[in-house]
């Protein structure tokens, strides 16, 4: 595939996250490949997210509906409306590794056209202990093999298999996301909108992929939050509704 007229956009949904998104921003703007539009979309914030993303240079748009599903949805149509022809998508209390952008525009080059990666613990934001290390790794790992096997998974009408790609590591063409009407707009207790969105493209494709050069380093303050029992449930299937979702 030819990349000389990618137009590669990133989005950040974000709720609440002036206390953090700067890391996020920082990380973004250490990547090795900085050949990218960035937006942040300010999910109904009540804490001066958006002051704090514009102070860095970075455009911010509204989504009032509350919702990543909701956010991410807006934040990649506007980017298509404006021109993207491939979009990447992290959350804003997350950190990219330097090369997941170049290791994004790399995957589709080779024929992709969703592209997913790794999730790994982050490991600024407090102590780890060792079994913490290790428990985001196997959480992606169970909700993986979980995935495979679940029957809302499996349909003849799939063109591919099943494949966990996490809403903060994950990229698509705009072709394809419109192809297929894009991210549930819904919050995020309702339904996985990742999940949704993979389900909706294999109905098309099966250009898709997990790539293990794409990395992105997630908070762990839901497993901090929940416990390693209620974190597990809440990544299955939302079998854990605790009364905050919105961890901080």
């Amino acid at each position: 595939m030819n990349l000389d007229g990618m137009n590669l956009w990133v989005i950040v949904p974000a709720y609440n996250e002036a206390a953090g998104i700067e890391a996020t921003l920082r990380a973004l703007e250490a990547q090795a490949d900085r050949d990218f539009t960035l937006v942040v979309v300010d999910n109904a914030s009540t804490d001066g997210t958006a002051e704090v993303v514009r102070r860095h240079g970075v455009e911010v748009i509204s989504e009032p509906r509350k919702g990543t599903g909701a956010a991410s949805d807006t934040g990649v149509r506007h980017a298509i409306a404006n021109g993207a022809t491939h979009i990447a998508r992290t959350d804003a209390d997350c950190l990219p590794r330097p090369d997941w952008v170049r290791n994004i525009r790399r995957a589709f080059g080779d024929g992709l056209e969703m592209v997913g990666g790794r999730l790994r613990p982050r490991t600024d934001e407090f102590p780890l202990k060792f079994w913490e290390r290790r428990f985001i790794p196997l959480v992606v790992q169970v909700a993986a093999t979980f995935g495979r096997f679940r029957p809302g998974n499996r349909d003849p009408l799939y063109k591919g298999p099943y494949v966990m790609m996490p809403g903060c590591n994950l990229a698509i063409t705009a072709d394809l996301y419109r192809r297929a009407d894009g991210f549930p707009r819904t919050a995020i207790e309702e339904v996985h909108e990742d999940r949704a969105l993979v389900n909706r493209v294999r109905k098309i494709t099966s250009a898709y992929g997990s790539r293990r050069d794409v990395v992105v380093f997630g908070s762990v303050r839901r497993l901090r939050a929940y416990g390693l029992a209620g974190t597990l449930a809440w990544y299955a299937d939302h079998r854990y509704r605790p009364d905050v979702v919105d961890v901080r």
